[in-house]
C-alpha cells in the first residue's frame, strides 16, 4: 500500500512538471492537412506566434459551437494580437470528407489540420473534446480550457490580453 501511495505522489507531481504553466506543448506527432498531407505541427506552434490550438470532431456540436465563435472574433484577434488558430479534428480518414465539408460550410478561415490517431490526447492527458489550449510563440502551454460554452471565448480574449503585457 505504501509503494502505491507513493507510485500515486510522483504521477501527480510527474503530471505538474509535464502539465502545468509554461509546458510545452508537443509538436511530435503526425498530422495532415485536409488534402491529406503529412505537416509538420511544429511549423504552427513556434512560430513566434501566439497559437490557439482547439481539438474537435465533426460529431461534436460544442466544438463546431466554438470554432464557430471563434472564427467570428478571429479577424480582430489576427489584428491585435497576430493570433493564429488551428484547429485538429480527431476524425478518422473515413470522415475526412465531412471535415472539409464543415470546415468550407462554416467557412472557417483558419488552418484546420487532422490527427486520427490518439498520440496528441494521450500526451496532453485529455479525453473529451472540444479541448482547447493557448501557447505563446514559443510554444509555451499557457491557458488550457476543456468543453465549450456559449461566451467562453471572451474567457480566451482574457488570456490572449495578458500575453500582450
Amino acid at each position: 500500500m505504501k509503494r502505491f501511495n507513493l507510485l500515486l505522489i510522483m504521477v501527480f507531481f510527474t503530471s505538474l512538471t509535464v502539465f502545468g504553466q509554461n509546458a510545452q506543448f508537443p509538436t511530435t506527432a503526425i498530422v495532415y492537412d485536409l488534402q491529406g498531407k503529412r505537416v509538420d505541427l511544429k511549423d504552427y506552434v513556434k512560430n513566434g506566434q501566439p497559437t490557439l490550438i482547439s481539438f474537435w470532431a465533426t460529431w461534436c456540436k460544442p466544438c463546431q459551437l466554438e470554432l464557430t465563435n471563434i472564427a467570428e472574433m478571429y479577424p480582430d484577434w489576427q489584428e491585435k494580437y497576430n493570433l493564429q488558430i488551428v484547429a485538429i479534428s480527431t476524425d478518422n480518414q473515413r470522415t475526412l470528407p465531412k471535415v472539409r465539408s464543415i470546415v468550407s460550410q462554416k467557412r472557417w478561415d483558419y488552418i484546420v489540420l487532422n490527427h486520427p490517431g490518439k498520440e496528441l490526447q494521450n500526451t496532453l492527458n485529455f479525453m473529451t473534446i472540444p479541448e482547447t489550449f493557448l501557447l505563446d510563440g514559443e510554444g509555451n502551454i499557457i491557458y488550457r480550457h476543456s468543453g465549450y460554452v456559449s461566451g467562453d471565448e471572451y474567457e480566451l480574449e482574457e488570456h490572449l490580453e495578458k500575453l500582450l503585457k
